[in-house]
């Protein structure tokens, strides 16, 4: 089970959506004393790319959230000089119910790309197949009406084998079928090449090591790049 942790994620994204409202960070004054938009023209062109996640997205067990995947994918965006900033709001222990109610607070801030990763929890808790379609296929529609023209990534999860083997194949059905219906960008299977390794994995074989969160970034990258 992805177990729960603080809200410490959730307080970073606050933080950062408040830095973005605050009246004084983009003024200036000038010498009659009258203040002036200080807005350059790369300030205004950054785009936000928001991965919604769980703990896979927050970092779970890693020593600092910069090991996570979008930590990375910055990192490979900044190498190439893209106007993208990443931000994490991945929530250990998130179901996909739980982020059809969180999503709404986080679209008071403009969302040019957003990459959706839940549906694992609901996996592993043995939820309604439907009941995780629905669910995700409302936060996407909150998302799509709140900015038509925000470009979609999903990551594809799978649950374990010993989850049964309807149960298995159903499950696995629910991110192509949201992909083609939304036309979003697909990353077929997120841990692919990470899951089931022990040597890629924390103590509990759940959570990607930081070495595993580095090849999560590879998977996501040959998918997210062409959006940008």
């Amino acid at each position: 089970m992805i177990k729960l942790t603080s809200y410490l994620n959730l307080l970073v994204v606050a933080l950062f959506f408040t830095s973005c409202n605050s009246g004084g960070s983009g003024t200036t004054t000038n010498s009659d004393g009258n203040n002036t938009t200080d807005s350059t023209s790369k300030e205004s062109a950054i785009k936000n790319i928001l991965f919604f996640g769980n703990s896979l997205t927050a970092g779970y067990g890693l020593e600092t959230q910069e090991e996570a995947f979008p930590a990375l994918i910055q990192q490979k965006i900044d190498s190439l000089k893209l106007p993208y900033q990443c931000i994490n709001a991945g929530l250990s222990g998130e179901t996909s119910a739980g982020g059809n109610e969180r999503i709404d607070w986080l679209l008071k801030q403009p969302i040019d790309v957003f990459f959706l990763e839940l549906g694992a929890n609901d996996g592993l808790r043995g939820l309604s197949v439907n009941s995780t379609y629905e669910n995700l296929k409302g936060i996407i529609d909150k998302v799509l009406a709140a900015y038509p023209d925000c470009k979609l990534v999903l990551a594809g999860m799978k649950v374990p084998p010993n989850m049964g083997n309807q149960y298995f194949k159903d499950f696995e059905t629910i991110y192509p079928r949201l992909a083609k219906e939304y036309n979003m960008a697909l990353v077929p299977f997120l841990l692919e090449n990470v899951a089931g390794l022990a040597n890629l994995n924390q103590e509990d074989g759940v959570h990607p090591t930081t070495e595993g969160q580095i090849i999560l970034a590879d998977n996501v990258w040959p998918v997210l790049q062409p959006l940008l």
